[in-house]
């Protein structure tokens, strides 16, 4: 048992840090179990604990519970256990590209001419 202070105090917030841990793990294992009894049983609430599994994955990864690369390697699992039973997967981190606002010769000349007269040589800086 620690004898100084700073210690025991380190040991009491190491127990309610490994208890709120165990928690997140907790949780992350019954939903992903839930998920996948609705998958064998062939459920239509399988889309909604699909979501409820990848919120709980991702909040174990926000609080550093479960490393990252474990995070996006479960996701995964889901992810394509999910698209092998039909449901429907989003990915949220995917980026849709939107087209580049196309632009014309007037937009391009303003922006020229302002940007050749707002420029201004500063003072040096007094020592």
């Amino acid at each position: 048992m620690p004898i100084i202070k700073s210690a025991k105090k380190r040991m009491r917030v190491i127990r309610k840090a490994t208890a709120r841990n165990a928690n997140t793990r907790r949780s992350i294992k019954t939903a992903i179990k839930s998920f996948n009894r609705d998958l064998s049983s062939g459920k239509k609430t399988a889309s909604g604990s699909y979501s409820k599994a990848q919120s709980e994955i991702d909040k174990a990864g926000k609080k550093h519970v479960l490393h990252k690369n474990k995070v996006a390697r479960k996701q995964s699992q889901l992810a394509a256990s999910a698209k092998s039973a039909g449901i429907p997967v989003h990915n949220k981190n995917r980026a849709v590209k939107s087209p580049a606002p196309k632009t014309t010769a007037k937009t391009t000349s303003t922006a020229k001419s302002k940007s050749a007269t707002g420029t201004k040589k500063s003072a040096p800086k007094k020592k």
